[in-house]
């Protein structure tokens, strides 16, 4: 698989305390990675830092070959990069269809944007049924499942979710672990994970990173990781 983003000696701060130490990961076409750790370990000032939302202080961010540290966010997103933020950050007064809509503030494309809609709402049935609500009415995991939606009408070529379980039933954390599954596999859609449920993460991932005070603790393949002993003790509470 070819190389998608590189993520190369990463050093970022925020004020004088570093939240990034020289972290290095990849993302292959085609896969999805997650990354793992307690909070304050660097995951989200990873994704900050990947959609430009935060500048780095030393190192380079890559993406499909372009140097991209530096460049605007908005840019980012033209460039194929996506970003599900910690949080369910709908527009609450804005319809499904018109929270939708907003994803694809940087197409032209009509009728193609009629085509991401249908896909969407194929992908998130309960999305076509709440098509007319506001989406602030909507439970949590309905709305986690609209931005995820919305973050796909720019058609990514990279999806970068962070937290994407907080704060959701149990049940919808189900179903939007097998989201992520189908994205990746139907869509073609890379991913980048950011996951406190470590098992979930590695459950859906084929790579992981595990990360501690900024720096890259451990990484390799996630099936490998699930059983890995120093894994379970650090991220797993210690349960298989």
């Amino acid at each position: 698989m070819d190389q998608l983003l590189r993520f190369q000696d990463v050093k970022l701060y925020y004020d004088h305390v570093y939240a990034l130490k020289g972290v290095s990961l990849e993302v292959k076409e085609g896969e999805t990675v997650a990354l793992i750790g307690a909070n304050g370990a660097g995951k989200s000032s990873i994704l900050r830092a990947i959609t430009g939302l935060q500048k780095i202080r030393e190192g380079q961010v890559h993406f499909r070959g372009q140097r991209i540290d530096g460049t605007a966010p908005d840019e980012i997103v033209r460039m194929g990069i996506s970003m599900v933020p910690e949080g369910r950050r709908v527009f609450p007064y804005m319809t499904v269809r018109d929270n939708l809509m907003m994803g694809a503030f940087t197409r032209g494309d009509r009728n193609e944007i009629r085509d991401s809609i249908d896909m969407v709402l194929t992908r998130f049935p309960r999305l076509k049924e709440r098509y007319s609500q506001q989406a602030g009415t909507m439970s949590g995991g309905e709305q986690q499942m609209l931005v995820i939606g919305r973050a796909l009408m720019s058609r990514p070529r990279l999806l970068l979710l962070d937290e994407p379980s907080l704060g959701i039933a149990p049940k919808l954390v189900q179903d939007i672990a097998r989201s992520i599954v189908a994205i990746n596999r139907d869509e073609g859609v890379s991913v980048l994970l950011v996951e406190q449920n470590s098992r979930m993460a590695l459950r859906v991932s084929q790579r992981a990173y595990a990360l501690s005070t900024g720096s890259v603790a451990l990484s390799g393949n996630s099936a490998e990781m699930l059983t890995d002993e120093r894994v379970r003790k650090l991220y797993l509470g210690g349960e298989l």
